[in-house]
């Protein structure tokens, strides 16, 4: 064990909205827990639902869904966080046993929107499917209905609905509002170092591999970015198969080019600045993410003439360092050390730009902080900026 020195950087000042009127709060964040108190209070955007249909897998199944209870419930706390909620234009009857056949949740999905066009509603913001239980092929669900039906989904567990406790009904609403493009909290202040004009999209960029037994299934490359600002809350993604195990994203300019074009369109102006968060690489990798992502990035940007400015940061989570109070009155009250504690002397690289962040709270077993690597920076961040900004961006 090697004693070292850290901080805690405090929580931001977050704000939500008052229910009635609308009028924007400032809620105070628990330094411990990292986490804020709902009751009273309402989104800063609620999005209006007025079509939406529910397709209930549990009538078969002993906890079947008790449907005259739960949607008024829901429709009600949804309404207390300031989004308005008709009742469901459609209510669909199915079974559980349909997860294990993917055309039959394919025609289940198309029937459903077929019917709400047919009943003159226009097009479905979303669909709530209520389980008795999870199921293996829920991932196979998501994949149909956001990939061939367009329509986002958002599932739940019967058991937990009946119970129509107000945090779960509360967390199911701040779910369905992300989905449909609202804003549930939003920080109060601007994100540290970015406080002038122009503006600045976040991008986060990682491989996912087969497993250890796969020898030719290809990775999977994705990026996804922030779509507005000064939020820095909404966000569009990019996906890419590639050559197997390869942790090189291949087409890595193409797909933060797409993103850059489509922020261009929602806000009729492209991002002065860029900040890329690339995960998954070692110490060993680096040389490839400067010199050939970085490089693929630039002249893919480079072909529309847009140069923008551009730090690239790599966050490392497998690593085997820990970090531990050194009294019992100096972490938090699991034993584990406060969000917001930042290292960056001691055990850092002696001339690099390194150091270790923890921002959440560790409610069971040790907390582990992200390791974070500036290999590019063309904003000239300090090291208080940058894990501030990071920190704040956890929010």
């Amino acid at each position: 064990m090697t004693p070292v020195e850290g901080r805690v950087i405090g929580p931001p000042v977050l704000k939500l909205a008052a229910p009635t009127t609308g009028k924007l709060l400032k809620i105070t964040v628990d330094k411990n827990t990292c986490q804020w108190n709902l009751v009273g209070k309402a989104v800063v955007v609620g999005k209006a639902i007025r079509c939406w249909a529910v397709i209930d897998f549990t009538q078969a199944d002993r906890s079947k869904l008790n449907c005259d209870s739960f949607i008024p419930k829901l429709r009600n706390r949804c309404r207390n966080l300031g989004m308005t909620m008709e009742a469901p234009i459609l209510y669909e009857l199915a079974r559980m046993q349909i997860f294990s056949d993917g055309n039959g949740l394919l025609q289940l999905l198309e029937n459903v929107t077929h019917q709400v066009h047919k009943l003159g509603k226009g097009n479905l913001q979303f669909i709530l499917c209520v389980m008795s239980r999870k199921d293996d092929g829920y991932k196979c669900l998501k994949w149909i209905s956001e990939t061939k039906i367009g329509v986002v989904t958002q599932c739940c567990l019967s058991n937990h609905a009946n119970k129509g406790q107000d945090q779960y009904l509360a967390n199911l609403a701040l779910k369905i509002n992300a989905k449909l493009g609202g804003s549930n909290v939003e920080l109060n202040d601007r994100l540290p170092h970015f406080c002038g004009e122009g503006h600045v999209m976040f991008i986060g960029a990682d491989v996912n591999h087969p497993g250890s037994h796969n020898n030719t299934s290809p990775s999977i490359a994705a990026v996804v970015a922030t779509m507005n600002w000064p939020e820095a809350n909404r966000y569009a993604a990019r996906v890419r198969p590639q050559i197997h195990r390869k942790e090189q994203i291949l087409e890595f300019g193409e797909m933060c080019l797409e993103l850059v074009e489509s922020y261009a369109r929602l806000n009729n102006v492209k991002p002065e600045k860029i900040v890329l968060f690339r995960d998954g690489v070692s110490e060993g990798q680096f040389d490839m993410v400067l010199n050939e992502e970085l490089m693929d990035l630039k002249s893919a940007f480079q072909r529309i003439n847009y140069f923008p400015t551009i730090t690239l940061i790599v966050a490392q989570k497998r690593h085997q360092t820990r970090f531990f109070p050194e009294g019992k009155g100096d972490g938090g009250p699991t034993g584990n050390i406060s969000p917001g504690t930042v290292v960056d002397t001691k055990i850092v690289h002696p001339f690099e730009f390194d150091f270790y962040l923890c921002s959440h709270h560790g409610s069971l077993g040790t907390s582990k902080p992200t390791h974070y690597h500036i290999l590019w920076d063309e904003h000239g961040f300090s090291s208080d900026q940058l894990q501030k900004l990071i920190y704040n961006m956890c929010f």
